[in-house]
């Protein structure tokens, strides 16, 4: 499937109470892509990801997935939302948390059977987290917790892996950490991952969209300051480390 467009958004626009949020987004995603989506609060980057999971319906514009209409593509897709919301005193364990994932492929009345305890052990073992699948979730760091929630997408079987902020509350070595296993699934899939961590993203991901209700861009990492200041209205610099980019956002911002 390689160079195949795994996503494709034509002429987006959604609109909140006649307040736009996208505007004429036209985003085309290949296997194996490894898209960073950045832009300011409010942009609609979130918006996009719902886009694609069918759970928003644009007002304007044609969204396939897996060229299907979202509400029968989205099985494809692995989703990390912002915020996993969950009770810290449920007991419920790593591996629990993770085998749930196969429900999208059982449904939830079925008993789970080898196949389920063989992919949710591979998933557990490609985010090093095998060893703690007898720990309550509550009990792991935020970056542990991240992982999980990646093991839980993967053994759904997915094509396509969609994360919004999944750094956003865990540490500088955890992120790392996060990133290079992203790194290694985009062997298998196409990640799209919305960060507000543009220093990050420009390492880590292959390709930047930058996004303001408006697509302004969307190619390679290495992005001008001039378009990154046309994103974000504001100044912003670029420093560039040996021959990876490492944008930073410019405090004026």
């Amino acid at each position: 499937m390689n160079g195949k467009d795994v996503i494709q958004l034509i002429n987006i626009s959604v609109q909140f109470h006649n307040v736009p949020v996208l505007e004429d987004v036209t985003l085309s995603i290949k296997n194996n892509d490894f898209l960073g989506i950045i832009g300011p609060n409010g942009g609609g980057k979130t918006t996009l990801l719902k886009v694609i999971l069918g759970l928003i319906t644009p007002n304007a514009g044609k969204v396939l997935v897996m060229d299907k209409l979202p509400v029968y593509g989205r099985k494809h897709i692995g989703y990390i939302p912002q915020h996993n919301l969950f009770d810290p005193d449920f007991p419920i364990n790593v591996w629990e948390v993770v085998m749930m994932g196969r429900y999208s492929r059982r449904g939830l009345i079925r008993r789970y059977t080898e196949e389920d305890v063989e992919m949710t052990r591979q998933a557990l073992g490609k985010v090093e987290m095998l060893k703690h699948s007898n720990k309550q979730i509550s009990q792991l760091s935020g970056g542990e917790q991240q992982r999980v929630f990646i093991a839980r997408a993967l053994v759904a079987e997915p094509q396509i892996l969609l994360l919004d902020e999944p750094t956003a509350s865990i540490d500088a070595v955890s992120q790392t950490e996060f990133y290079e296993i992203l790194r290694d699934l985009k062997q298998k899939m196409a990640i799209v991952l919305v960060s507000h961590d543009i220093g990050a993203v420009s390492v880590y991901v292959d390709k930047i969209a930058c996004l303001n209700r408006q697509l302004f861009y969307n190619g390679s990492k290495d992005i001008s300051s001039e378009i990154l200041e046309s994103v974000y209205k504001c100044p912003v610099h670029i420093i560039s480390h040996s021959n990876d980019y490492n944008i930073g956002d410019n405090k004026q911002c």
